[in-house]
This record gives structure tokens, C-alpha cells and sequence, in this order.
């Protein structure tokens, strides 16, 4: 009897412990460190200095290869395509090797491990390095909005939070390894976000979808750790640049910074644990009935397929079902997605709004030095710029649903608000006084943060998850296309248009100098101020859309997840009840 009892509790605890790692809570820690390490394309100002003075590039150079990481981070459409025919394992495998593969080249490229690369290839390099982080969204964030269905909007934002943490805590982290060489940092932007992904590349699945009674109060614990986390980065920042730091200093901080970030842990056992007891306790009952039904198992994998089986046929009927969408909120296929009037307002939005940030925040460091400011104030406002990245990304996710759910108002008109909000820090670039830049950097960074996280939620609500892996990667095709057109050809045009003109100024010409510089307040003034009468253009499109969808958001937009939740629960508790019953027999 002893023997039996204890192999019945050896049993259950190898039980709990798989059910810790392969459960939800897990799954969604897992996510939130693959997501902490996908943001490394906001760094390109700390290391792009490295690969301007070494390669010998000007700026309308460094632009275009600027432009082609917002490129690659942005076109994840390979991403999506993949995600509907690969398990979720495959997706995040593919992108660990992609930034490995293109981030390493440029490292051997800027410390001349490697001859001197053509300019196309440098392109290339970064395009394949930022496009690995769509299969880290796709991987990761797809699977926990399909998994956190009706918490979406706070999973958005603290998903996109980490994110847009990630450019300080890499910061951080290569302090504590490498010291102060931004070099180094491209290595480790290298390594880092692969490992993290290959150690938890099975545990990233979707899962049936289920009620719990402490969701809402787990998501808000984990924004208080982020929240921690990001005034701990921000506190370290700003005294890293006012003292100097010893490696063993950076080490203690780097170390401080990592057991914040997988505290997490901590919270996905104790509610498996929760999960575990309650379970036990909601099948005790069903356990006293031998004779309690059971669906056949082809009847129960056919009922927990997500999506109904007239979705399936209908996305099946193809193009003779583009010009009959059903109704916002269900499951659009990706044809009748990509044709409808609300997808064609969110692309002319983020095209504006988008390609306006992108455009800014990669100017943010020659936008330092073309106003004097000295390179430590222009590393520390790079780097702030995360922090205010994170507020707005949790900022859109929770307050907007907070204002969805109690008031009605439709999700996209905070997206039109935002955009005007970042037009006013494009005009505190255009028009600068002494640290304006400060303020300007607070102001994009937090709405570029909040546009990034309203945009995936507003796709996910309107058009339906079954197909979200695709269609919000289709969403944000618009924004490196902005990012081309106001970078490159306006911002970047511009920029050299001015230097030269300082050059001619000195009687000098462009082969005379290694690097084309821009010293003053005119190098971006007009830019600027085109690029915020783009984002007021960008807020009205906007408003377009939530006149659109008003009616829509100002019903119950997640009745049909509560009442697949339902059906999820009463076929879990008959599996869970059958397998207690194996164990006690």
C-alpha cells in the first residue's frame, strides 16, 4: 500500500510539473522573454554612429540601410504565411537563426573581421537581422492572444511593453559582459535573443482557451514587475551617464535587471498550482459518476477546433467570398481582410503614424549631435527612449481597454490621438530650444510605443484570430513603406541637402570629408514639420475608422470567447475527472 501511495505521489507531481511547463502561465512567461529580447532594432542609434565612421557611409546611406531594417521588422507577412502551415516551435527556430545569421555579419563587418561589406549587403544583413523579430511576434504574441483571448488588449500591451523595454535591457546587459563598446552590442543583439528562443521553443503553443479567476489580477502583477523593471533601467541610465561605473557596478546592475525579468516565474508555478487545486476540486464531483458521458475522441477534437466550421467553408469558397465578409469581430479570411475598407484605413493610418515614428526615432542620434548635444546625452536619450517605448505600449494596452469595456468608445480613436501626440514632438524637433530633444524623445517614444500595440489589438478585434498571424503582419506592411518615403527620400534628402550647403559655406566639397555632418537647428527644421503634418493627416484617417466602427465597439465584442470557454471547461474537467480516476484505480 505504501509502495502504491507513493508511486500514485510521484505521479502527481511529475503531473504538476509538466503541467507547469507546458501550461498557459508558463507559456505566457516563456512569451514575455522571447518578447524582451525581440526589440533590438531600437538600438540602431547607440551602434549606428559605429557603423557610419567605420564603413565611411553619409547619412542618406545610413538611412537607406536604416530603411531596410525598418523593412525587415516590418514585413512580416513570411512570418504569418509560415505560422498557418508550421507548429509554433518551427516559426521561432527560423527567426533565432535569421538574427543570429544577420546581426553576427554586421559585427564582423564594423570590427573588420570581414572585408569591407558593399553597401547592398549591409542592407541585407540588418533586413534579415530586424525581419527575425516578426517570427518572435508571430511566434510569441499571436500564440498568447489566441491563448488570452479576452484579455487581449493588457496582453498586447505588456507583450509589446517588453518589447519596446528590450533596446535598456540590452543596454544594460552589455554593460555587465562586454563594458562600454558598442560594438560588442551588435554580438550580443546577436547571440542573446536566439538563446532565449531556442531554450523555450517548445513551450510556445496555442492551447484551448479557459477561464480563471485571477487573469485580470495576474496581468496586473506582471505590469507592476514590468513597471519595476522599467524605473530600475531608467534610474541605472540616468546614473550611468552622471557617474562612472566600475564593471563590477555594471555586473550588480546587469544582474539586478535579469532576476526581474524572470521573476515572472514565480507567478506562472503559484497559479498552476492554483489551477491544479481548483481542478481537483471541480472534478470531485464528476469523479463519483462512473457512468458521466463522453464525447468520442474525433467529436471532441472537432469541437475545440478554434473557429466554427462555417468559417472554415466559408474562407474555403475563395474569392467568391472577398466582396461578403461576415460581420466585424468574426473570423475574416485573409482575402477578405486585405480588400475591405477598415484594413485600407489602418494601412493609410500606419503609413503615416508608423512611418513617422520609425523615421524619427532612427534620426533620434544625429538629431542629438546636429544640436550640440554631447554624445552621453545623446546615448542616455536613445536609451530613455525605451522606457517611454514600454509606457505606452502598457499605456494603450490597459487604458484602452479599461475605456473599451466601461465606456464603449472605439479602440482607434486613442490611435488618433497618438498621432497627434507625436506630432507635437516632431515639433519640438523642427523648433528646438536647449533640451527640447528630451521632451521630443519622451513624447515619440510613447506614442510610437502606443500606436504599436493599438495596432495588433485593433486588427485582432476587427477582423477576427483565426488568420491574426497574417493579417496583422500584412497591417504593418505600411509602415516601412512610410518609413522609406519619409526617411530616406525627405528626411535624409534634406539632411545632406543642408550639410552640403555648410560644406560650400567652407569652400569645401563631399570628397573632401569621410563623413557628411550637419551641424544646427535648420538640418531637420523642415523635415520635421512635414513629418508632423503628416501624422495630423495620419489622426484624421483615423477618426474616419472609429466613425466606422463605433456601433461595433459599443457592443460585447468577446460574447463568442466566453462561450467557447464554456464548452472548453466542461470537456477539460471530464478529461481531468477520467485521468483522476485512472490514478485512484
Amino acid at each position: 500500500m505504501a509502495t502504491t501511495a507513493s508511486g500514485s505521489s510521484g505521479y502527481v507531481c511529475c503531473r504538476f510539473f509538466l503541467q507547469v511547463i507546458t501550461g498557459r502561465w508558463f507559456m505566457m512567461f516563456a512569451s514575455f522573454l522571447i518578447m524582451a529580447c525581440a526589440g533590438a532594432t531600437y538600438l540602431f542609434g547607440v551602434y549606428s554612429k559605429d557603423i557610419k565612421s567605420t564603413l565611411g557611409f553619409d547619412q542618406s546611406t545610413l538611412n537607406l540601410m536604416s530603411t531596410f531594417k525598418d523593412l525587415g521588422a516590418n514585413v512580416g507577412v513570411l512570418s504569418g504565411l509560415l505560422a498557418e502551415v508550421t507548429p509554433t516551435w518551427f516559426v521561432l527556430l527560423v527567426g533565432a537563426l535569421m538574427n543570429f545569421t544577420g546581426y553576427f555579419m554586421i559585427w564582423l563587418a564594423v570590427t573588420k573581421r570581414i572585408s569591407t561589406p558593399k553597401v547592398w549587403q549591409m542592407c541585407a544583413y540588418i533586413c534579415i537581422g530586424a525581419n527575425s523579430q516578426n517570427f518572435a511576434n508571430t511566434g510569441s504574441l499571436v500564440t498568447c492572444v489566441k491563448n488570452f483571448p479576452q484579455s487581449r488588449g493588457m496582453m498586447l500591451g505588456l507583450m509589446k511593453g517588453f518589447v519596446g523595454l528590450s533596446g535598456a535591457i540590452f543596454t544594460q546587459i552589455y554593460y555587465a559582459i562586454y563594458g562600454n563598446d558598442s560594438k560588442s552590442l551588435i554580438l550580443l543583439i546577436g547571440w542573446f535573443p536566439a538563446a532565449i528562443s531556442l531554450v523555450f521553443v517548445y513551450n510556445i503553443r496555442t492551447m484551448k482557451i479557459s477561464t480563471h479567476p485571477n487573469e485580470t489580477k495576474v496581468l496586473h502583477e506582471y505590469l507592476g514587475i514590468a513597471t519595476v523593471l522599467a524605473l530600475l533601467i531608467m534610474v541605472l541610465t540616468i546614473a550611468q551617464k552622471k557617474v562612472p561605473f566600475s564593471h563590477t557596478a555594471y555586473l550588480i546592475s546587469g544582474v539586478a535587471v535579469c532576476f526581474i525579468m524572470f521573476s515572472p516565474f514565480f507567478i506562472a508555478v503559484r497559479e498552476e498550482f492554483y489551477t491544479w487545486r481548483n481542478r481537483e476540486q471541480l472534478t470531485a464531483p464528476i469523479r463519483l459518476v462512473d457512468e458521466a458521458p463522453t464525447l468520442p475522441e474525433t467529436e471532441m477534437k472537432s469541437e475545440i477546433e478554434y473557429g466554427s466550421m462555417e468559417t472554415k467553408e466559408a474562407s474555403a469558397s475563395g474569392c467568391s467570398s472577398i466582396f461578403k465578409p461576415p460581420k466585424r469581430g468574426e473570423d475574416f479570411s485573409i482575402l477578405q481582410a486585405l480588400s475591405s475598407i477598415d484594413m485600407f484605413l489602418v494601412f493609410l493610418g500606419t503609413f503615416c503614424g508608423l512611418g513617422c515614428s520609425l523615421t524619427a526615432v532612427d534620426n533620434l542620434g544625429q538629431i542629438g549631435e546636429s544640436l550640440g548635444y554631447p554624445h552621453q546625452a545623446v546615448s542616455t536619450v536613445v536609451s530613455l527612449l525605451s522606457i517611454w517605448n514600454y509606457f505606452g505600449r502598457v499605456f494603450a494596452g490597459f487604458v484602452s481597454e479599461i475605456i473599451l469595456l466601461k465606456y464603449k468608445i472605439p479602440r482607434p480613436s486613442i490611435m488618433s490621438l497618438v498621432f497627434l501626440l507625436a506630432a507635437v514632438g516632431d515639433l519640438l524637433i523642427a523648433f528646438p530650444w536647449p533640451g527640447s530633444v528630451y521632451l521630443a524623445s519622451l513624447l515619440l517614444g510613447f506614442s510610437f510605443g502606443a500606436q504599436q500595440t493599438l495596432l495588433f489589438t485593433i486588427v485582432s478585434e476587427l477582423f477576427g484570430l483565426k488568420y491574426y498571424a497574417t493579417l496583422f503582419n500584412c497591417a504593418q506592411l505600411s509602415s516601412p513603406l512610410g518609413s522609406f518615403v519619409l526617411n530616406v527620400r525627405i528626411v535624409g534628402k534634406l539632411y545632406d541637402k543642408e550639410a552640403l550647403k555648410q560644406l560650400a559655406a567652407k569652400e569645401m566639397t563631399r570628397s573632401m570629408v569621410k563623413e557628411l555632418t550637419c551641424i544646427g537647428k535648420q538640418c531637420y527644421r523642415l523635415s520635421f514639420s512635414i513629418l508632423a503634418a503628416t501624422n495630423t493627416f495620419g489622426s484624421i484617417v483615423i477618426l474616419v475608422l472609429v466613425l466606422r466602427t463605433r456601433k461595433y465597439y459599443g457592443g460585447d465584442i468577446y460574447k463568442r470567447f466566453r462561450d467557447e470557454i464554456a464548452e472548453n471547461e466542461k470537456e477539460m474537467a471530464l478529461k481531468w475527472a477520467q485521468e483522476m480516476q485512472m490514478v485512484e484505480s
